[in-house]
């Protein structure tokens, strides 16, 4: 029999707050740069898991991201940028004046960025989740691109091509991975309620769900809306780190990154995603060297702007030929699986 729920808690109140005790030695101690790694990879993690409830755990094959991303990054910069600093970016054609003094907590920016990102979701999803696989990811890869085209050419609104710039830089470790524990905390709690059972169960077969009574429409909807709430909250996040946005920024290459976390840590697996996310994000800066100029003394290469998606896609077509369920599958890791293998190693070591 498992651990009591009791005990399951205390840990990971304990773990949680290891967490937070790094992150602060981490804020005080680490250089500006790997601080932001450190956000990037609590950002990526947001993003993937809102990926991989759809896509993992709900079988809808979507690549709408990017664009709910754009959604709650556009929200967050318009909520949180300072009257002044709008009338300076806005200096070809004036901000829309219901804009002009809108003024939010940062906080409050995050959750009207991800409520209006789920609303969206809701009036995309609605028409279009009754397309199933390639068609449905046809459908949502066009919402993507038409974001990308209606922020690039609503001036008054979003400053067209031009994009937002001095969008203050609030996100920090506490903010991201604060944001990032409670979507993992928040996930596992959906997936294991009857809507999580209902949401794996349209994904293993829509007929037979159907004549259990789940009702399709509905948890699809919900899905939808929710992995769209969570897409817009990172874009939140991610834009009020870098500080600049503009709409080239949130189009299907951004989507296609967030994808190959999510094949690569194991559709349908929580863990897998943080694994994935965490890795990657780490590799993707590591990787900034193979864009630079080499010389080996008997070959010079040039710099190849670009090289690192070059290896990004060496590396999905190898998971996809050799590790099909990923990293972790449809596993996870949990606290059970933990102590059982460490009484275990503490067994053979006593034998």
């Amino acid at each position: 029999m498992g651990l009591k729920i009791n005990k399951r808690i205390i840990l990971s109140i304990a773990a949680i707050a290891v967490v937070f005790i790094f992150l602060n030695w981490a804020q005080e101690n680490l250089d500006a740069y790997k601080v932001r790694i450190l956000n990037l990879c609590a950002i990526n993690i947001i993003l993937t898991l809102s990926l991989n409830l759809t896509n993992g755990f709900t079988g809808l094959f979507s690549l709408g991201t990017a664009g709910f991303m754009a959604v709650g990054a556009y929200v967050s910069a318009l909520l949180t940028m300072p009257p002044e600093v709008k009338t300076m970016n806005f200096f070809m054609a004036p901000i829309n004046p219901a804009l002009a003094n809108l003024n939010a907590s940062f906080f409050v920016a995050l959750i009207l960025a991800g409520l209006i990102s789920a609303l969206v979701g809701f009036l995309i999803g609605a028409p279009v989740l009754k397309l199933k696989g390639d068609y449905l990811a046809i459908a949502t890869l066009g919402f993507g691109e038409i974001i990308s085209v209606v922020f690039t050419n609503t001036q008054t609104i979003t400053n067209g091509a031009l994009g937002l710039k001095g969008i203050p830089q609030y996100t920090n470790l506490y903010w991201s991975w604060g944001v990032a524990i409670g979507v993992i905390l928040g996930l596992i709690t959906l997936l294991n309620s009857s809507y999580g059972r209902a949401f794996k169960a349209i994904r293993e077969d829509e007929t037979a769900a159907q004549a259990m009574g789940v009702n399709l429409f509905y948890h699809k909807v919900l899905s939808f809306s929710i992995s769209a709430f969570i897409a817009g909250v990172g874009g939140a996040l991610l834009g009020n780190l870098i500080s600049t946005i503009d709409p080239t920024m949130f189009r299907f290459f951004l989507t296609y990154q967030i994808l190959l976390m999510v094949v690569l840590g194991g559709m349908g697996s929580i863990t897998g995603s943080v694994i994935s996310a965490f890795i990657m994000t780490v590799i993707m800066e590591l990787l900034r060297v193979v864009e630079s100029p080499m010389n080996f003394g008997f070959i010079n290469i040039p710099g190849i702007p670009g090289m690192r998606m070059v290896v990004f896609s060496v590396i999905l077509i190898v998971v996809v030929l050799f590790m099909r369920q990923g990293i972790m599958g449809e596993k996870e890791i949990t606290w059970d699986l933990l102590l059982r293998k460490g009484a275990g190693r503490h067994e053979s070591l006593g034998s």
